[in-house]
């Protein structure tokens, strides 16, 4: 086989397998870093991890009755950290993927809609739903038709609570109270960052 073969058989070798790379790792539309299951998370060369966290309690730990129908039904206090530098606002949302029945889930509940949340934001104080958001931050609509927080309130057996915080590269507009569904499509293609708490209630009656 002469020098150019040689050369030429080599080069086919690498563009083939250029083509048949495999990578588990995908990127959406706004550029934000996704795992196999498709959860953003921090843009590569972020200093530290995008976090959600709560003083009333812990990851996967019980949500005080304070917080739920059988208490105030008041919102609960979050803070968080670690966003992505170039973010313009964050989004929240809080749902229960068990509803009605852990046992047998047949649909996702949606207890809590934000949006255009402040870049500068870190938190929100306990029953900030109702004593008001920061500046520039607006309610969604639940399943219940409101736009303000509604606790867990489970018919029946523990269910999860997940608390998911987006981080967008854009203020959002055209929106007026939004379902969950309709803002997550108003966000695709701007997510950059993704953090979310996940707390649990049972009813104590």
């Amino acid at each position: 086989m002469t020098s150019r073969a040689l050369l030429g058989f080599a080069a086919l070798s690498l563009t083939l397998a250029a083509c048949t790379k495999s990578d588990n790792s995908a990127t959406d539309s706004a550029g934000a870093s996704l795992d196999t299951t498709g959860t953003a998370t921090n843009q590569p060369g972020a200093t530290m991890p995008f976090d959600l966290t709560s003083s009333a309690f812990t990851g996967n730990g019980p949500i005080p009755a304070k917080y739920t129908c059988e208490g105030a039904d008041i919102s609960p206090p979050l803070a968080w950290s670690g966003g992505p530098a170039n973010t313009r606002s964050y989004a929240l949302i809080v749902d229960d993927p068990d509803a009605p029945d852990p046992a047998a889930p047949k649909m996702v509940y949606v207890h809590w809609v934000v949006y255009n949340i402040p870049s500068g934001t870190t938190s929100f104080a306990e029953n900030a739903a109702k004593t008001g958001l920061p500046d520039g931050a607006l309610h969604g609509s639940n399943d219940w038709k409101r736009q303000t927080y509604g606790g867990p309130c489970p018919p029946i057996g523990r269910h999860r609570y997940f608390h998911k915080l987006y981080a967008l590269d854009t203020v959002l507009t055209g929106l007026k109270n939004p379902t969950k569904a309709q803002l997550e499509a108003a966000m695709t293609g701007h997510v950059i960052g993704r953090t979310e708490l996940v707390g649990t209630y049972q009813k104590a009656k």
